[in-house]
């Protein structure tokens, strides 16, 4: 049940992407973060046994409802009371593994603010090598931050690394697709067109990759 729940979170987070697409990169990371709730779940479940990490977890699922709800401000800071927030999380436990996910949680609910530099910060310093659907995820969305801050080469760079560390067509297409964007806003089609035909090659079947000739085709003209 919780693979369905997660391929079915999965496919909205392309579905949304799709949007984001057309919107030539105005918001981010909706798609990303469908992807990484879902999943973070179980890194959480994992490791509630050690002792210090029981402790991260117990103070970083609040935190977590109050990202899902959207409330990212008390999310990062906490409501004064019982919630510390994801920047303290991430403060006093950030040695352990949930402690890492309290730093990208942080540079997500930054990012969803418009608040860029902060959350390259926070996504800078998440150690993204645990899972294999999560640390792309990470990556991806770092990507995607360089791209609002207007370093479009790391961005580019950024965002390729991801998609090779995703190997999957849930992720990879949609990585791949915006490097190429970014490429063609800086006018190296030919780059960007790499790219679209690798989506082609390697992720045909992928909901972007159905759509991948019309992409092609503008690159091309």
């Amino acid at each position: 049940m919780a693979e369905n729940y997660s391929k079915g979170m999965a496919k909205e987070a392309v579905q949304q992407e799709e949007s984001f697409l057309q919107k030539n990169l105005k918001k981010i990371i909706i798609g990303v973060c469908a992807v990484i709730v879902v999943l973070v779940a179980g890194i959480l479940l994992n490791n509630w046994s050690e002792s210090k990490n029981q402790k991260a977890a117990e103070a970083l699922y609040p935190c977590e409802q109050l990202f899902q709800q959207g409330q990212y401000e008390k999310a990062l800071n906490g409501d004064g009371q019982q919630v510390i927030g994801l920047l303290e999380v991430a403060k006093q436990y950030g040695s352990t593994k949930t402690g890492n996910v309290a730093k990208l949680y942080a540079g997500l609910a930054y990012a969803k603010l418009d608040k860029y530099e902060e959350a390259k910060q926070y996504l800078e310093d998440f150690d993204a090598k645990d899972d294999e659907m999560v640390s792309p995820a990470a990556l991806g969305a770092l990507g995607n931050v360089y791209a609002q801050l207007g370093d479009n080469d790391k961005a580019v760079k950024t965002l390729t690394k991801a998609a090779e560390k995703a190997d999957n067509a849930v992720l990879s297409p949609i990585f791949l697709v915006q490097a190429a964007q970014i490429l063609e806003s800086q006018g190296n089609a030919a780059e960007a067109l790499k790219l679209y035909e690798e989506v082609k090659a390697n992720y045909r079947g992928s909901q972007l990759g159905q759509e991948i000739d019309k992409y092609i085709q503008k690159a091309k003209q």
